[in-house]
This record gives structure tokens, C-alpha cells and sequence, in this order.
């Protein structure tokens, strides 16, 4: 009877009923969702781009940028997009081909508009662009805002010239083969800011593919110099999956050493399973939190998780230890003892999550500021352990500390 009281009163604790929560919607988001694999585990591709003329880095780093947003706009995923010397890009994409981004890439993305051959827009005069809508099968609009000085320059070559054919260009190559004929509503010469980009193809599939190329290209901006696909190649995922199979196997290998470990130490059974079932919800929890926001876990996402679990089994070493340095106290103030001793353990959890968090940030930030797309192998590294210590302090660790609390001390 007592042992039953002591169940029902742990599992209504607040603590244990988030870890609870937490484990249960990490488990339907990894089912649901499934959990996205980076470049190392799911192979895909690379692409080396050589620049017409080498570059200084201002340009160099405009050039990366444009890419790297053109290619996340996309949809392409798990993007890393590096300079290599003052001319060259490579980019490594998960899960794609060469041939599906070549012409996204290969190409600087200059727009243009002209009426009777004279240029009434350029991509310099467009505001914002909104989404592309596909009308019908095979026909699409991108829309598209001005700027004031752009719609004024507009109106300004387009004053008069009513049926006049607005063709748009894009890298020098006409849109649309059949291109619209100016309204008489445009041709008035009072600026108008909001337009569009139309267009047709022969089947379903190339209609998304243009549709989505030019809002893309005219989102993101032209590159500020042409760029030429030198070289691709197709990234194995073999030595990737070999890594997550060794992981697997090691992780196991590591829960068995430290079971032993665990029991050798305190001689109590009871003491082993909660610390596995602690370490192992933490993975859950932090995989389904990358399901959830769609981060990619690659091998420094691995390594990340690693060393967070590392780091809560030596946090539950700690509570464990504080908890048992009175166990042989008999008075009637034990409990009261072993809950003061749980506090302590938790401050110097705390305190010791803050300090590993510190020093994780300035890594996360290095990833951001070299610009390359998603955070980087350093960052990654550093993001992942950080979630992993957060989800440890506030979620999992507290609930073991009530464990202890309830049914050791």
C-alpha cells in the first residue's frame, strides 16, 4: 500500500507529468513528421561554380548569400553553401540532384521588362514579390510590388503605348514565348506599383518548376556576377550510414557499460533503470524537437546529443550521490534532509548547464557569421548539445530528482 501511494504521488508530480507530456509528443512527432537527415547521413550533392572574375569578399559574400536564400526559398534542404578563393562556390545540397539545381544557380538572375524594346523595369525596381499562383494546368503569375521610383519609370515608358507587348526577360531570355499586351490602364502614365509576371508551359510539372524559378530569382535578387557550373558530383551516403550504424551499436554498448558501471557504484538495481530511461527520453525528446522544426540531424548533430547525454548522466550521478551521502540518517527529518539535498544538486546542475551553454554560444554564433547556409558544422554541434542540456535541466533531470527523492531517500 505504501509503495502504491508513493506511485500515484510521483506520477501526479508536475515534473514527471511534463516529461511524461514531452515523451509522448516527441514520439507522435517522429512518427507523424519523421526526423530529417542531413548531408552525412543522406548523401546528395555538390556543386563547384566558378565566377567569371575573382572577387573581393564583400562580393564574394553577396554572391553566397543570394545563393544560399535562392536555394532555401526553393525548398532545397540542408543547404551549405562556401566560398572557395575569390572565385569559386561550392555548394552541397541533401537529397537532390545536379540537374534539379543547376539552372537556379548557374545563372545571376537578371530581370528586366521592356515596351517596344526600351527597358521599363529592372530587378532594382521590385519592392517585394508575393507567392506564385498556378491558374489552370499550365498558366502562372508571380505578382510583384515597385518601388515608387520604379513604378514612375514605369508609367514613364509605358505612357501611350497601349498594345504594345511587355516582354520580361530573365538572364537575357524571354519569360514568356507569347508575352501580354500593355492595358490602356497602364499605358495612361500615372504610376501603378502592383504588376505581375505571367507565364505558360506545356505540362503540370514544368509550370510549378518556372513558376517557382522566377519567384525565387526575383525574391532573392541577381547575383552581382555570372557564375558558371564547372563541376557536380553525387555525395554517398555510405560512410554516413556506417557512422550512425557504429553510433547505434556503441550507444548500446556505452548503456551497458554504464549500467554496470551504475550498479557496481551504488549496488542498487533500483538505480539503474531510471538513470537508462532518463538518458534514453532525453534522445527521444530532442530528436522529436528536431522533428518538430525540422532540423536536420547529420553527424555533428550526433556528436551534439553525445555529449548532452554525457553530460545528464553525470547530473544524475550528482543528485543520485547527494541524496545517498544521508541515507543512513534514521531521524524523522530525512526526507526533509534529502529534499534539501535535491535542491543543492539541482543548483549545481543549474550552474554547470549555464557555464556548458556559455561556452556553446559563441560556437553557434561562428556558424551564423560565416553565412553559410543552415549553421554549420561547428554550430550544429554547438545547437544540439544546448537543446539537449535545456531539455535535460528543465524536463528530465527534475523528474529523475523526484524519482530519487520518492523511492531512495
Amino acid at each position: 500500500m505504501k509503495n502504491k501511494k508513493k506511485i500515484k504521488e510521483f506520477l501526479k508530480d508536475k515534473q514527471v507529468i511534463l516529461l511524461i507530456a514531452f515523451i509522448l509528443i516527441s514520439i507522435i512527432s517522429v512518427a507523424a513528421l519523421g526526423i530529417d537527415e542531413g548531408l552525412d547521413l543522406k548523401g546528395g550533392s555538390s556543386i563547384q561554380l566558378q565566377l567569371d572574375e575573382p572577387v573581393n569578399s564583400s562580393t564574394m559574400k553577396t554572391v553566397t548569400t543570394v545563393l544560399d536564400k535562392r536555394l532555401n526559398l526553393y525548398g532545397v534542404s540542408d543547404v551549405k553553401v562556401r566560398e572557395s578563393g575569390d572565385q569559386r562556390v561550392i555548394i552541397e545540397m541533401a537529397g537532390k540532384s545536379p540537374s534539379e539545381v543547376e539552372r537556379l544557380i548557374g545563372n545571376p538572375g537578371v530581370f528586366t521588362a521592356k515596351i517596344d524594346n526600351q527597358t521599363a523595369l529592372t530587378g532594382n525596381d521590385v519592392a517585394s514579390v508575393d507567392s506564385y499562383k498556378v491558374e489552370g494546368e499550365t498558366s502562372w503569375i508571380v505578382p510583384f510590388t515597385l518601388t515608387t521610383d520604379g513604378a514612375k519609370h514605369f508609367a514613364d515608358v509605358a505612357k501611350g503605348k497601349s498594345g504594345q507587348k511587355v516582354v520580361m526577360y530573365l538572364d537575357g531570355k524571354p519569360i514568356d514565348n507569347d508575352p501580354p499586351s500593355l492595358s490602356a490602364e497602364l499605358a495612361t502614365g500615372e504610376p501603378v506599383t502592383d504588376l505581375e509576371v505571367t507565364g505558360s508551359e506545356d505540362t503540370v510539372q514544368e509550370t510549378q518548376s518556372k513558376a517557382n524559378t522566377v519567384y525565387t530569382v526575383l525574391k532573392t535578387g541577381s547575383l552581382p556576377v555570372k557564375v558558371h557550373v564547372v563541376g557536380s558530383n553525387t555525395i554517398s551516403a555510405e560512410l554516413g550510414q556506417e557512422f550512425l550504424e557504429g553510433t547505434c551499436i556503441a550507444g548500446l554498448l556505452a548503456i551497458l557499460v554504464i549500467s554496470g558501471i551504475v550498479y557496481i557504484r551504488y549496488r542498487k538495481p533500483i538505480l539503474v533503470v531510471p538513470i537508462m530511461i532518463t538518458s534514453l527520453s532525453e534522445v527521444l525528446i530532442v530528436l522529436g524537437v528536431a522533428s518538430l522544426i525540422s532540423w536536420n540531424i547529420d553527424l555533428a548533430a550526433i556528436a551534439g546529443l553525445i555529449a548532452s547525454v554525457g553530460t545528464g548522466i553525470d547530473d544524475q550521478i550528482i543528485i543520485t550521490d547527494e541524496v545517498l551521502t544521508h541515507q543512513s540518517d534514521k531521524s524523522k527529518h530525512k526526507h526533509v534532509r534529502a529534499r534539501m539535498n535535491v535542491k543543492n544538486a539541482l543548483f549545481i546542475i543549474f550552474a554547470s548547464a549555464g557555464t556548458l551553454i556559455a561556452a556553446m554560444l559563441p560556437l553557434t554564433y561562428i556558424g551564423f557569421a560565416r553565412g553559410s547556409s543552415g549553421i554549420g558544422t561547428i554550430s550544429g554541434f554547438a545547437f544540439t548539445t544546448i537543446l539537449g542540456v535545456l531539455i535535460g535541466v528543465f524536463i528530465t533531470r527534475p523528474a529523475y530528482a523526484k524519482f530519487i527523492e520518492s523511492f531512495v531517500a
